[in-house]
């Protein structure tokens, strides 16, 4: 019989689909995923809800399937939270250390990290994410500077926020199926934490999230989110993209691009073509393989360099020895990693999930909604073995986020 305490739902509400996950951890701390919904988007451009009715119908069908496969009712899930209207800033501060003997206390940690939180957001907005950098004690780093001996504490966040309406939204479409949110989580860090090891963020890595209408990014350093980012282009936009070139529809163009689109140039013979159905029937042509991958490589390109601006100083190959990896639907683009690697000048790949990931879960657009279950399920082992240090179902991840 699977345990209520122990259940718990993530829910990603994305432009091309929604995915919804049911999982437990057993007794063994082994994780159980026991219930799988997933439905095609509706109402949903660039991870923004623009018609709450469409948006609901497709959650809740979602939602009821992975209850339905379950054999049980979600009571609270952890929602994915992203779109363009999402923006992040790095604050700071610092404290000179108060005791006699100069030995860091709790005090002295509370102040710090209250004072680097302590900058206004404009009206309308709300925080969605405080992600700590390590402290720093006389300029070294270090993880918890409690009882250390130093004068001088630092602290400093990377703030992400977003628009109170637009967070709204995806909340309400959640709540009017009379179940509460946990908490939201940023898309790139669930998914940047499927696709990489504790190893990897330690030594440096980015992560990009490539989805049908936007690309999520996050870099890791000393094991912690040092920057994120939303790119309001994603997988959609290399459909249009052929679709206004070669004179296609949507449909037409979305076929082209899944079976001879890349991100790097392929074909050897510029006059080799390929056909559009295959079958010769009334309406099938032929179309230059160059053509269609002049315009997909383009496009890629143009993605990766925007995310590169975007992260501005923020990056330096050297700092990021672990590389890029790509994961989200629309990273399946043959030569994505490669092009990844020449755009940012450190080695590429493709992302993978962990082996205890079932075949059904190993597509790369479920990255994001497996990072959200293991969140939660995390939080509950945390609030299950030290019940003492719980303040909400949340406080483990918090914990990753934001200092006790």
């Amino acid at each position: 019989m699977i345990s209520k305490t122990r259940l718990i739902g993530a829910v990603e509400i994305g432009t091309s689909k929604v995915a919804v996950l049911v999982g437990e951890l057993s007794r063994g701390r082994t994780l159980n995923i026991v219930g799988l919904g997933s439905c095609q988007s509706r109402g949903v451009i660039k991870g923004s809800v623009v018609d709450y009715k469409e948006a609901s119908t497709c959650t809740h069908a979602a939602l009821q399937a992975a209850e339905e496969r379950a054999g049980v009712p979600i009571e609270d899930v952890y929602l994915a939270q992203t779109g363009g209207h999402l923006e992040g800033f790095y604050n700071e501060a610092a404290v000179n250390v108060a005791a006699a003997d100069n030995c860091v206390s709790p005090l002295d940690i509370d102040t710090v990290c209250r004072l680097a939180k302590a900058k206004e957001l404009p009206e309308g907005r709300a925080v969605v994410h405080h992600i700590r950098r390590p402290f720093r004690l006389d300029g070294r780093l270090v993880p918890d500077p409690e009882h250390l001996v130093g004068r001088r504490l630092e602290a400093g966040y990377w703030t992400v926020h977003g628009s109170e309406a637009k967070i709204g939204d995806h909340i309400h479409v959640i709540t009017g199926f009379n179940l509460r949110v946990e908490e939201l989580i940023l898309s790139s860090l669930a998914s940047g934490m499927m696709v990489t090891t504790a190893e990897e963020r330690q030594h440096g890595v980015l992560v990009l999230d490539i989805g049908c209408g936007i690309t999520d990014f996050v870099l890791y350093r000393d094991g912690v989110a040092h920057v994120t980012g939303v790119v309001p282009v994603g997988g959609d936009h290399f459909t249009n993209d052929l679709s206004l070139g070669l004179r296609l529809t949507q449909g037409q163009a979305e076929k082209i691009k899944l079976h001879f689109g890349s991100a790097l140039p392929r074909a050897r013979d510029k006059a080799e073509k390929v056909w559009l159905n295959g079958d010769y029937s009334i309406g099938d042509r032929q179309f230059p393989r160059a053509s269609i991958e002049q315009i997909t490589v383009a496009r890629a390109r143009e993605l990766l360099e925007v995310v590169r601006s975007k992260l501005g100083p923020a990056f330096a190959p050297e700092q990021v020895p672990a590389g890029v990896i790509l994961t989200g639907g629309a990273a399946r683009l043959p030569g994505f990693e490669e092009a990844a690697a020449k755009v940012f000048g450190i080695p590429g790949r493709l992302g993978e999930a962990p082996a205890w990931v079932s075949d059904e879960l190993r597509d790369p657009g479920y990255s994001t909604v497996l990072g959200l279950l293991c969140y939660g399920l995390q939080a509950q082992a945390e609030q299950a073995s030290a019940a003492h240090r719980t303040g909400g179902l949340f406080r483990n991840i918090k914990r990753m986020l934001t200092p006790p």
